[in-house]
């Protein structure tokens, strides 16, 4: 069963274009940050920030090798990964949240407490 903070992470991972267009480049193979970064058109620091989230959500997995010429090569890959989000899946998951320090999961960005 997946918890209700495990949904929100996933759901949260996949909340960006940049993070679906690392998961499909990545669908087919395996890749390295700087040949990633080109493919997409992003800096290596942006795509570091969206792996750690894929990686942090179990969507993504990476690994440190050393190429053939001495090296060190972070290789990032698709963790296998089936989504399923039914009403049922909600409502247990729901059960199972932590609840958000200081209502912080409620507000909108900007929205101050006395706005509400």
């Amino acid at each position: 069963m997946t918890t209700g903070d495990e949904l929100l992470r996933v759901l949260a991972a996949l909340d960006n274009p940049h993070r679906l267009r690392i998961l499909a480049a990545l669908a087919d193979e395996r890749d390295y940050v700087s040949s990633l970064a080109r493919e997409l058109g992003i800096s290596r620091p942006l795509l570091q920030v969206h792996l750690r989230k894929l990686v942090a959500a179990g969507l993504v997995a990476g690994r440190a090798e050393v190429s053939p010429d001495g090296r060190a090569m972070k290789f990032y890959e698709i963790a296998p990964f089936r989504l399923e989000v039914t009403p049922d899946i909600v409502k247990r998951a729901v059960r199972t949240l932590t609840a958000p320090e200081d209502g912080a999961g409620d507000r909108k960005s900007g929205e101050r407490k006395e706005d509400r």
